[in-house]
């Protein structure tokens, strides 16, 4: 029995791939991700082949038909549609590409998903999007990829590379191409730039200094209160930056904490909706005494209910007006608690890397919650050790 359009938009994706079949071959597939495209099953040569005609709602019932019967004359002459205009007239590069990222989209930040797509607007579609994608050879990938080296980016030039390949990946998987040019043109493209580490100070004493170079510096109370909690806890600016004071639980009991909520840390989309994904840093009392300073300075007030209102530049200013321009930055304090740490208590590695948010290597996502709470007392006595180390009585 024939199609309707009615039947093709009721279609709704089941645990498993599907068909729904239209007339002489012609057939829609509808994936577990929703996503519906319309094939064609046919013999030529003695052997059975596929043909994607394109994807629904871009091409709709009436259209596929007409793709279909064309597809049939073809066949009916001797020549295999797969070869044609007609297997790539919906499939540009383009069009994969935005299907692709669709696909992605459950399992990415919305962060990282706009950056993808943006990069790929910004810097392949001008060139390639309107191609068929099976017209696409490496010749023309890699031109794509020297554009952009020649503005300096090189290694945003090998990470749309990486984002060509996968769309390229994908395109095989859906039957619409068999190989993948992005794969050969690596080696052709200009090496990496050497990663260079943000400058951070492993030296205890020097740690000392700094922090008291800091309170000499002047500026704003609060930009120094809020370094110094940064150096406390070790955590990322942006886990700083965010914060609120209805994420401290505890600041006068005997147990105080910074909850940070699974969205705000750096996870997989996924693992950012579970709360048992939140990361808990103990207090240690060099930390509590910083937040009650900031309490009595009136920054915990209704009008803005961030811990610390200030800017992501504000700390690394800070440095520099305290002499420590190219030597320390507010990132910096994360290698800096790993290595003196990890120096000292060898033995204490995994509560030193949750304590940094860090999952240990090779640790299911199970094993990773059954961490954070086993391990949470023995944090709480690192980081105490941490600031009295330095702390400067």
């Amino acid at each position: 029995m024939a199609l309707s359009n009615a039947a093709v938009k009721a279609a709704r994706p089941s645990s498993r791939a599907y068909k729904k079949f239209d007339e002489r071959g012609l057939f829609l597939f509808v994936k577990p991700n929703g996503l519906k495209s319309w094939r064609l099953r046919y013999r030529i040569d003695g052997r059975e082949k596929l043909l994607t005609i394109g994807q629904w709602p871009d091409v709709q019932l009436i259209d596929a038909r007409d793709r279909a019967e064309e597809a049939r004359g073809l066949i009916a002459q001797g020549v295999d549609p797969s070869a044609t205009k007609v297997a790539v007239q919906i499939c540009t590069f383009e069009s994969v590409a935005r299907q692709w990222h669709s696909v992605q989209l459950e399992r990415w930040t919305d962060r990282h998903a706009a950056d993808v797509i943006d990069s790929l607007a910004r810097d392949v579609f001008p060139d390639i999007g309107a191609l068929p994608i099976g017209a696409i050879g490496a010749p023309a990938v890699l031109q794509v990829l020297r554009d952009v080296e020649a503005r300096g980016s090189i290694e945003t030039a090998r990470r749309i590379r990486q984002r060509i390949s996968a769309v390229f990946s994908f395109a095989i998987a859906e039957g619409l191409v068999d190989q993948d040019p992005a794969s050969v043109v690596s080696r052709a493209l200009r090496p990496a730039p050497i990663a260079r580490r943000q400058p951070a100070i492993t030296d205890l004493e020097e740690l000392r200094k700094l922090l008291a170079a800091c309170e000499r510096a002047g500026g704003l109370p609060i930009v120094r209160l809020a370094s110094r909690f940064l150096a406390l806890t070790a955590v990322r600016m942006g886990a700083l930056i965010g914060a609120t004071w209805d994420e401290i639980e505890q600041l006068d009991g005997d147990a105080p904490v910074w909850r940070i909520p699974a969205a705000r840390m750096k996870l997989k989309k996924a693992r950012k909706a579970d709360p048992g994904n939140d990361h808990l840093v103990p207090l240690s009392a060099q930390v509590v005494a910083v937040l009650k300073q900031a309490r009595e300075n009136g920054y915990d007030t209704r009008s803005s209910s961030a811990l610390f209102p200030i800017n992501e530049a504000a700390i690394g200013c800070l440095y520099k007006r305290a002499g420590f321009k190219g030597r320390h930055v507010p990132h910096g304090w994360r290698a800096s608690f790993s290595t003196i740490m990890n120096e000292r208590f060898p033995h204490e590695r995994a509560a030193i890397d949750m304590a940094l948010a860090h999952t240990p290597k090779g640790a299911s996502e199970s094993e990773a919650a059954y961490n954070r709470a086993q391990l949470l007392d023995q944090r709480r006595t690192l980081f105490a050790r941490w600031g009295e180390m330095i702390i400067e009585r």
